[in-house]
């Protein structure tokens, strides 16, 4: 049968498609920008007829219809890896689950332990070969659709297609049903101003960027202000190894400063694994030689990365204890995020050759009284630790970065109470004391 017969007789529409998921299925929605919007509003549709159908997805916007139709969990549960702002509320209202994991081992999870009744995904129309692309969604989808028992395809016509290392498409032989229909196209991601603190942190981790350096830029307003900042430096030839790749790369690119040229690995090439950003983004992305999609196994396989020269890792996290432990994922026990590729790129950074791993937090915040906190805290209490002391390297605040590779206790404590708002460091000292990790010698 040739690709287009065979096309044909597997097109449904959505409401068809969804009809082959039954009472008590695991069903995927994949990541991101790669949500199944016409499947996901027929499945809602299905709700009366259906029981304890689990949903799995991670760094979904909103809506997500299963959820919104069912606030009473009485059909669907939903649960994700990793919570966008959307996905965050819904857990905070008890309508989503959170699923710890670390992205470079999200394929293995599926592969060896997690079952996949009914995979549905959007991808890119197919190809004059037969081949649909995963695009945006790259980074997760091949390992999920293998394990899924039927593979249902959404073809989204926004969608860029994206060159790839491996596994950035599929067959239409692999594929059990394909749905068409309109979508909206995707809007502008909201972009959070950045602060004054968020500047001062981005110019302490400045210097530390060198010409040729690889970076990967995490989530949030702190990474972003680097790359305007590194975008209107003199630093050139920059690389581009990141599992989440922004509109800050865009910005790069269009300064004359991402250029890949001097990468070990794979020289010449941005390489993701997943996208979320603007239009302007995703059309730059568009069948662009210069882009390598390629399955997180592979973007944040801490080897991989070690294995780049001069790798530079960027990220944010909400607290720190005076140990060197990283919370990057909740307030107290409130799912904020999740562990993502923090962790991967800690590791990662550390082995590469001139190397630097940060992870960055703002000093303080205030309280809805308008009360000021530290956010370098004596111990955890509660939170979540995303990353362990044993694999933090640099800590940045807005009062300097330091390194707490090799350091002990003391060591630790002393860098980081120096980076503290002046305001707490009295009260953190007393603090290291009483938990004899303060040296008698050590500066006050």
């Amino acid at each position: 049968m040739d690709i287009i017969s065979e096309y044909k007789q597997k097109l449904r529409t959505p409401e068809e498609a969804v009809k082959v998921i039954k009472d008590g299925d695991w069903v995927d929605y994949t990541t991101a920008m790669s949500k199944p919007v016409l499947l996901d509003r027929a499945l809602a549709a299905r709700a009366e007829e259906l029981h304890d159908v689990k949903i799995r997805g991670n760094l979904i916007n909103g809506p997500i219809e299963v959820v919104e139709q069912d606030t009473a969990q009485e059909h669907f549960t939903y649960n994700t890896w990793h919570c966008s702002g959307y996905e965050r509320k819904l857990c905070d209202k008890g309508l989503a689950y959170f699923m710890p994991m670390v992205f470079h081992n999200n394929s293995a999870y599926y592969h060896f332990f997690l079952d996949v009744n009914v995979a549905m995904t959007s991808v890119t129309p197919m190809d004059k070969h037969g081949f649909f692309n995963f695009s945006l969604g790259t980074g997760v989808a091949a390992e999920i659709l293998r394990k899924a028992d039927i593979v249902i395809l959404e073809v989204n016509e926004h969608l860029p297609r994206l060159h790839g290392g491996y596994d950035e498409c599929i067959h239409i032989s692999d594929v059990d049903f394909v749905v068409e229909g309109e979508h909206e196209p995707f809007k502008p991601m909201p972009k959070g101003n950045p602060t004054d603190v968020d500047m001062a942190i981005a110019k302490n981790i400045l210097p530390f960027i060198i010409d040729g350096a690889t970076l990967q830029l995490g989530i949030g307003n702190m990474p972003n202000t680097l790359g305007t900042l590194i975008a209107d430096s003199d630093i050139k030839d920059l690389g581009m190894h990141t599992e989440l790749c922004s509109d800050g790369y865009l910005d790069l690119y269009k300064k004359g400063k991402l250029t890949n040229k001097r990468k070990t690995v794979n020289p010449g090439k941005a390489v993701t694994g997943i996208t979320i950003g603007s239009p302007e983004l995703y059309e730059w992305m568009d069948d662009n030689p210069m882009i390598a999609a390629f399955p997180l196994e592979y973007v944040n396989n801490p080897r991989v990365i070690g294995s780049i020269d001069n790798m530079i890792s960027i990220n944010s996290c909400i607290s720190v204890d005076l140990y060197g432990q990283v919370n990057a994922e909740s307030s107290g026990t409130r799912q904020i995020s999740g562990t993502g590729g923090q962790l991967d790129f800690l590791e990662g950074a550390s082995i590469s050759r001139n190397g630097k791993s940060f992870i960055c937090l703002a000093s303080t915040y205030k309280d809805k009284e308008g009360k000021l906190h530290s956010n370098i805290l004596p111990h955890f209490s509660g939170e979540i630790i995303t990353s362990p002391r044993s694999q933090v390297y640099y800590i940045a605040t807005e009062y300097g970065a330091v390194n707490m590779e090799g350091m002990s206790s003391w060591q630790r404590a002393e860098k980081l109470i120096s980076i503290a708002h002046p305001e707490f460091r009295d009260a953190l000292i007393k603090a290291a004391e009483e938990q004899r990790i303060w040296r008698r010698s050590n500066k006050r």
